[in-house]
């Protein structure tokens, strides 16, 4: 028994294997890749080949999609799904070339007034963005500054409808319609941002993201309020 045992555990694994024997004559062959699936055109498909005018032209779709979901706000992941910088930027440079000329409070020309808007929307956006990630938001940094920076057209438009009030006149009845407008501004802006933003942080912590955003689009429209012409 214990002979059979030693033959057993010395012999080839599989015998019967032994004697089957490849030619060298006959070739190889053969994939070892498993096709997953067939691609289609679009993923062969790259935008650097594409023309230059139909690259600005998509960006501008977009940009202009993007404006349309602040305008009429609603839980969207548009604007966190596709974000990008432009937008906020011409936001931005538009509002702050509009507030240039002088304020209640300033005597002087109106060139700080260009920087000062640019920093404040800038640094304003990056400390609400820091803050949302120190409380355990899920979007990205540069996520939230899209968010932040598109919901500004509202308070653009804004401006641009008190610039339009203060060519008939500073008088009550302008100041009254230009509160109006800036505080429905203000408001939309505020209500704009926080359906986009409120749902990617923790339930028992939106208070504390909601409250720098009306802190930041109240300093926004104070000056958009208190502008007036040289």
């Amino acid at each position: 028994m214990a002979a059979a045992e030693g033959s057993g555990a010395g012999g080839p694994l599989f015998p019967g294997l032994a004697d089957v024997s490849i030619s060298e004559d006959i070739p190889v062959e053969g994939e070892i890749t498993v096709p997953v699936g067939s691609r289609s055109p679009d993923e062969d498909y790259s935008t650097l080949d594409e023309p230059v005018r139909d690259t600005i032209m998509r960006d501008l779709r977009a940009v202009g999609k993007k404006f349309v979901h602040v305008m009429y706000p609603k839980k969207s992941s548009a604007l966190l799904r596709d974000w990008d910088l432009w937008g906020p930027l011409v936001l931005c440079v538009s509002l702050a070339l509009m507030l240039q000329g002088g304020s209640a409070d300033s005597k002087d020309d109106g060139g700080p007034q260009f920087a000062e808007v640019f920093v404040i929307i800038w640094f304003g956006a990056v400390v609400i963005t820091l803050n949302s990630k120190l409380l355990g938001g899920t979007i990205s940094f540069f996520q939230s500054l899209c968010v932040l920076g598109y919901c500004v057209l509202p308070l653009t438009v804004a401006m641009l409808v008190c610039r339009l009030v203060l060519l008939a006149g500073s008088g009550t009845v302008s100041f009254i319609i230009r509160l109006i407008v800036v505080v429905a501004m203000f408001g939309w802006s505020t209500l704009a941002s926080t359906a986009f933003l409120a749902d990617s942080q923790p339930p028992n912590r939106k208070a504390l993201v909601v409250y720098p955003i009306f802190l930041f689009y109240f300093v926004i429209s104070w000056m958009i309020l208190t502008f007036t012409p040289q």
